[in-house]
């Protein structure tokens, strides 16, 4: 969930390609390639509304919560703080979000989305929905909901083993559904 750029698919014979040594984990492999492949996907409908992925998600909880401290945001989005605080600074360059301090703690920073913002949220929205359409495009209703429903298992068997790790899995940043 980085602000890195995307890297495109060189062929896709290249995504066919399993290295051996992913032999005795081909479900892994099979979801991480997945996953580079929605990234790719997500990062071309993001370009288009000038954000780079990840930055979504940063915006998706400042329209739902408001004002929120800068360690707030870190931790619910659970990602680098040096990441999120670059991520805030493209942000904040390009109007979409301000930072101000707190006035409850002058040292903390409150960060909030802008006015301006505001019609980003629908086109971000617009922009999930096309990627849900062209991520599924091939299931019917009943292989989308087993594959809701599983993913749903896996993100829970994660969590609880990056739980068991001491870092956090919280319900701020898992989806719908998720433990």
């Amino acid at each position: 969930m980085t602000a890195e750029p995307v890297q495109e698919p060189r062929s896709a014979t290249h995504c066919a390609a399993v290295p051996s040594a992913v032999l005795d984990g081909p479900v892994s492999h099979a979801i991480s390639r997945v996953a580079r492949l929605h990234r790719i996907t997500a990062g071309r409908a993001l370009r288009n509304l000038g954000l780079h992925p990840g930055q979504e998600f940063l915006m998706m909880h400042l329209w739902d919560s408001g004002a929120v401290r800068q360690s707030e945001l870190i931790k619910a989005v659970g990602l680098d703080p040096s990441t999120v605080t670059k991520m805030l600074q493209r942000l904040e360059q390009s109007g979409h979000v301000r930072r101000r301090p707190d006035p409850a703690d002058r040292r903390a920073s409150l960060v909030e989305a802008t006015e301006a913002s505001r019609g980003l949220l629908v086109e971000v929205r617009t922009a999930w929905g096309e990627l849900e359409r062209q991520t599924l495009d091939g299931l019917d209703t009943a292989e989308r909901a087993e594959l809701t429903r599983l993913l749903d298992k896996v993100e829970a068997t994660l969590c609880a083993e990056v739980a068991r790790g001491a870092a956090e899995c919280d319900a701020t940043y898992r989806g719908p559904g998720a433990c």
